[in-house]
């Protein structure tokens, strides 16, 4: 965490920006990703590694969460051989590489706020070390924000079962939009 409040304090004091740099409390805060194929879904969880979010008079100026993909959950299928088998390719090559890619990253470049709690935030997020902008909505309630934000794989390299990569895949398709449904608890 030290890196990225260093990070973060410099470019305030760079900047001469005067703002409110908050923590972002991992055990509280949580990430549930569903993914759908043409045979169904999964859906499970992946925990925050630490995140930052930056203020200025209540309004969202920046910020930065680390996600620990070595973390990546099912909660669609019960424990066991199955589950098991689903965590491990996920953990793969053939998605997210987490032995080479073991961290995902989302910079918040900046947020508009729309009144009555509710943002459009852009931001950068980096998968497999490929970078791409991201746009979503997100809402606050008190010192929770909640989005969801859509994904597509494929744009980060993930072609496993993709229809943009490969042809004639039936039931095998696995739709290339994931979502991931954020809850940020601040400290």
């Amino acid at each position: 965490m030290k890196t990225i409040t260093g990070i973060f304090l410099a470019m305030l004091i760079s900047s001469g920006i005067f703002a409110e740099t908050l923590s972002v409390d991992t055990e509280k805060s949580e990430l549930k990703w569903t993914g759908k194929k043409v045979a169904g879904k999964h859906y499970g969880k992946v925990q925050l590694k630490e995140g930052l979010l930056i203020l200025k008079d209540g309004k969202i100026e920046s910020g930065i969460f680390v996600v620990d993909m070595r973390t990546i959950t099912s909660d669609d299928l019960p424990e066991g051989t199955l589950n098991e088998k689903l965590v491990g390719h996920l953990k793969s090559d053939d998605f997210f590489g987490v032995e080479q890619y073991p961290e995902t990253t989302l910079n918040i470049t900046s947020g508009t706020h729309k009144g009555n709690g509710n943002y459009t935030v852009n931001g950068k997020l980096t998968i497999r070390d490929i970078t791409k902008p991201v746009e979503f909505e997100a809402s606050r309630e008190g010192n929770v924000f909640t989005a969801t934000i859509t994904v597509d794989r494929s744009e980060y390299n993930v072609k496993y079962g993709s229809g943009k990569f490969f042809q004639n895949l039936g039931d095998n398709l696995i739709y290339d939009d994931f979502t991931m449904d954020v809850t940020i608890v601040l400290e």
